[in-house]
């Protein structure tokens, strides 16, 4: 299980992003641009994702992690059930939709070399 205070310690730790009410949900932005918001009351967080790390995500079980049964989960919107997921996983999918939505300078902070890996697979 990942707990808030896990997902905010993880999602704080990337370069320039900020806590931020976003409707009912906690919203965790980079530029202003959400990659991630937690519902506390069904202790699910939804990811922002390309549509092949959405893919490979959902590989790990529908259970877990799932797209948005909608036009959202079409353009990469992902549900991670967090009483479910494993931190590691949950690690690597957050660090993966902080990627995708930080500048190639920020993610380059993060995870080097993730922005020509984005440009190649498209």
């Amino acid at each position: 299980m990942v707990t808030l205070d896990t997902l905010r310690n993880l999602a704080l730790s990337f370069p320039e992003v900020t806590e931020e009410p976003h409707f009912e949900k906690t919203s965790f932005r980079v530029k202003k641009k959400i990659f991630v918001t937690y519902d506390d009351k069904n202790k699910r967080a939804c990811i922002k994702l390309s549509e092949i790390d959405q893919n490979v995500f959902s590989a790990a079980g529908k259970a877990i992690i799932y797209p948005l049964e909608n036009k959202w989960g079409k353009q990469g919107w992902t549900l991670v059930e967090m009483r479910k997921v494993h931190k590691d996983l949950f690690t690597d999918a957050l660090t993966t939709a902080y990627c995708e939505v930080a500048s190639k300078k920020l993610a380059d902070q993060v995870r080097p070399n993730y922005s020509e890996r984005k440009t190649t697979n498209r």
